[in-house]
């Protein structure tokens, strides 16, 4: 009996085997022929997982979407999912690309860039300064700007493999506060950088700055053109830079001198100044525009010097409240506010302002020609003067239509050379 028993209790336990294996078999059967399904499936799942937002679904899709083994069936995107998906896509080949341009870009532009030192030494009292400069050309040449230079004892030049030269000043410039040093030679694989055309550049433009600041040679700031026509102040003199470009990449000292530069590796500005409260960064800085540098640097380069075009006025724009001061018609034009004995203007009788009218306790000038046109172009601002008579030689000859009075009169004027004494 007990053998009997034992026989039916294995014969029962191999039947149990039996049909384990084969549900094992029929089960691995059904995914076999059905597998491909999982993994469809998961690989479905894990696309879907990038940047799709989960949607609501009925009762009924929720039942539609799984099967009896709680398989979940894939969804197919719609159009509107997979054009998202695809910009996504897009964008981060776009930045991936952009990053790589800006590492190349470095690599192209910055054996161009270079650093400067200054060592001075006045009534017994010694220093030293840093600033930044590019390479003009295969001769040597690197422009700078004149206050990285100025007074310097000795001038040295530090290229970006690290060797270091003395310079010479070859030419400075206190209106446009840009100067020339040159080198006897330069080291293998250094270039010159290509100047551009700072008129081309408009707000929006991207631009990079490379330089020294706070000595830490051979820096890269990414930035854009914050705005262009900007008309900046010169240290020695009490005339103005014109059509300086704004950029908000970061400019700090020891930026002096050092280009800005298009993402094309095109030079469009001599970076030169910021407007901070601290002495660092704001977020504000200037760089004089490549149109300056392409006409003042080449005459520093023959002549050590550059003769500006001077018509011998101070003035201002036309607001609100000179407008109605002077019962003018328009706001345009650049209203003269004085003249300077004996200049160009003076030669031709401009008038300056004859008195001042009070105006919610502003003294605002009163009398006082506008000029409006220069050589059949309207002038819109003081700045348009000062940006059309800077790109002009001494002895040229210009004709203006002035207001006075109301009634418009013809001049024609010719520039004299920029007096040498601030004063004047």
């Amino acid at each position: 009996m007990r053998r009997k028993r034992f026989a039916w209790i294995a014969g029962l336990g191999c039947t149990a085997l039996i049909l384990i294996v084969l549900i094992g078999l029929g089960g691995l059967l059904y995914f076999v022929t059905g597998g491909g399904d999982i993994f469809q499936v998961e690989g479905a799942t894990r696309a879907s997982t990038v940047d799709v937002p989960a949607a609501k679904t009925s009762e009924a899709e929720a039942a539609a979407a799984t099967d009896a083994f709680g398989r979940v069936t894939p969804t197919p995107l719609s159009s509107q999912e997979t054009a998202s998906r695809q910009e996504g896509l897009d964008g981060m080949d776009a930045a991936a690309m952009e990053e790589g341009s800006l590492a190349s870009l470095y690599r192209d532009v910055n054996p161009g860039v270079v650093n400067i030192r200054v060592y001075l030494r006045q009534a017994g009292v010694t220093g030293r300064g840093a600033g930044s400069g590019f390479v003009l050309d295969e001769e040597g040449h690197i422009v700078t700007n004149h206050h990285v230079v100025a007074g310097a004892n000795l001038v040295t030049v530090i290229f970006y493999e690290g060797t270091e030269v003395e310079a010479e000043i070859v030419g400075t410039d206190t209106d446009s506060d840009l100067a020339v040093v040159k080198v006897d030679q330069l080291p293998e694989g250094v270039c010159p950088l290509s100047l551009g055309a700072s008129s081309d550049v408009n707000p929006g433009d991207s631009v990079i700055a490379i330089g020294n600041p706070f000595s830490l040679g051979s820096s890269m700031t990414l930035g854009i053109v914050s705005a262009v026509g900007r008309t900046i102040p010169t240290a020695e003199t009490p005339f103005s830079i014109p059509s300086a470009i704004q950029t908000d990449a970061a400019i700090n000292p020891g930026n002096s001198g050092g280009p800005l530069l298009t993402m094309d590796g095109q030079v469009i500005g001599v970076n030169a100044q910021i407007e901070s409260t601290t002495g660092t960064n704001s977020g504000v800085g200037f760089a004089i525009p490549s149109d300056v540098v392409s006409l003042v640097v080449p005459t520093l380069v023959e002549d050590g010097s550059y003769s500006w075009p001077w018509l011998g006025v101070s003035g201002t724009d036309v607001g609100l409240l000179l407008q109605d001061a002077n019962n003018l018609d328009t706001q345009d034009g650049a209203y003269i506010v004085t003249v300077v004995e004996d200049g160009p203007a003076a030669k031709v009788a401009l008038q300056g302002a004859t008195g001042q009218r009070e105006i919610l306790g502003q003294e605002i000038p009163v009398g006082g020609d506008v000029i409006i046109e220069i050589d059949g172009e309207p002038i819109e601002n003081f700045t348009d003067l000062l940006t059309t008579v800077a790109f002009r030689q001494p002895g040229d000859r210009l004709g203006l239509i002035v207001l006075r009075d109301g009634q418009r009169q013809q001049v024609v004027v010719e520039l004299d050379e920029r007096p040498t004494s601030p004063g004047q």
